[in-house]
Parts: C-alpha cells; structure tokens; sequence
C-alpha cells in the first residue's frame, strides 16, 4: 500500500509539473504574438509619420536609451524624439525579434532592425534590446535601446 502511495503522488507531482510547464510555454507563446504584433504596430505608425501613435506603444515612464544620443526619458519627450525622426526623414523601419523572454509582467526582446529606403538600399540598421511592462493586459515598450551601424557623426 506505501508503495502505490508513493507511486500515486510521484505521479500527481510530475502531472503538476508538466501542466506548469504547459502553462509556462503557452505565457511565452501569448507574450511573443503580442510583442511582435506591437513591433508590427510600430512599423505602421513610422510609415504613417505618427509619432503620437508610436509614443502611445510605451509606458507613460519609458525611457529610450538612443544610439549616439541622451536618454528620453517619458512620453511626451518620446514623442517629440519620434517626431524629430520622422522630421529628418525616417519613413520605414523593419523589426525582427530574435528573443523574447516574459516573466510576469515583464519581459525582454532582443532583435534586429533596419531602415529601408529606394531601389532595396539600407539607410541604416542594428540590434536592440526592449523591457517591456504588461500595462491593462497590453505589452508596451518601457525601456528601448539600440545601436547603430553607421558611424558616429563627427563632432
């Protein structure tokens, strides 16, 4: 009887375990469509010139942390460095996760993007890294760097 106790709550445990990693996967899996279809969200906004609506993916305290610039630290300050870009010509940016990790209401991507432009060239590209914060069940960017390929302009 000892015996097939054991055997029975070995068995119960590793169901749990299984079902927790199940659940576990399936948050990964939810956190993963849901960013990437704000990356989505992203790029239409930066093809559309709306810098409100690109600022409207953060939290009302993200900060960017720019390559070859300061820190923008809020939403409106996000705003306005958005719209400075669009200003300056940016018109198209493509995303691609290469990792994303939630924990909670957390979570970190790290991707790849590019800026393209006319006749299939590359204006720019590089890698960067997002915390995202889950707010009112939405993933939204709270904290954004990136690097650059291209040179530092000189001073």
């Amino acid at each position: 009887m000892q015996r097939i106790l054991e055997h029975a709550i070995v068995s119960v445990a590793m169901c749990c375990m299984v079902a927790m990693s199940d659940t576990a996967a399936f948050a990964q899996s939810n956190a993963r469509t849901a960013i990437e279809s704000s990356n989505k969200r992203f790029e239409q906004a930066v093809a559309r010139g709306d810098a409100p609506g690109l600022a409207a993916l953060y939290t009302e305290n993200a900060r960017l942390l720019p390559a070859n610039g300061k820190t923008v630290s809020g939403r409106a300050a996000i705003t306005r460095f958005w719209q400075g870009a669009i200003d300056s010509g940016f018109k198209s940016v493509v995303l691609t996760s290469v990792e994303i990790e939630a924990h909670g209401d957390s979570a970190y991507e790290v991707g790849r993007w590019s800026a393209p432009g006319e006749a299939g060239k590359v204006y720019d590209a590089g890698d960067y890294i997002v915390i995202w914060k889950r707010v009112n069940g939405q993933w939204k960017l709270h904290r954004d760097i990136w690097t650059t390929n291209s040179p530092a302009a000189k001073k």
